[in-house]
């Protein structure tokens, strides 16, 4: 699971290195998009389809594969945080609700990439899903 998630660089430095959280999230939905469709690999994603697949016996790698879940979740919801003291979000922006989305979002582009969706379907999802994105400052999430 480590060497899987070091290559080329973990979702937590993806985020990190991003300008903003907009861009941290797009980064890693488009991504999946592509990854999860790359010629050279498995389609979808080893955290999110691994984890459906996991015995009960494997219960360790279930709980280490949601650690990791949700390390990637909170750093995504502390960068959507700073963006919001910012001034960069609208205060009104659920930091913890965006963050979980994006995850959920990745999670379904990895399942369905398993029942053998195009690059093309799965980055057109990616698109629409960061539409919902909070624009600077002065909008609000619709829920």
């Amino acid at each position: 699971v480590k060497l899987y998630l070091a290559q080329p660089l973990t979702p937590v430095e993806i985020i990190g290195r991003a300008a903003n959280s907009e861009a941290a999230a797009r980064m890693m939905v488009e991504g999946a998009a592509i990854a999860y469709t790359g010629a050279d690999t498995p389609p979808g994603c080893l955290l999110a389809n691994a984890a459906i697949a996991v015995s009960a016996e494997a219960d360790d790698i279930r709980e280490e594969l949601a650690t990791i879940r949700q390390t990637i979740e909170q750093a995504l919801s502390d960068k959507i945080e700073a963006d919001i003291k910012k001034g960069e979000l609208p205060p009104t922006t659920d930091a913890d609700g965006l963050a979980a989305y994006v995850i959920t979002v990745i999670q379904g582009l990895s399942i369905i990439a398993r029942d053998g969706a195009t690059r093309t379907k799965l980055l057109r999802i990616a698109q629409l899903a960061m539409a919902v994105w909070p624009e600077g400052g002065m909008q609000e999430i619709k829920i």
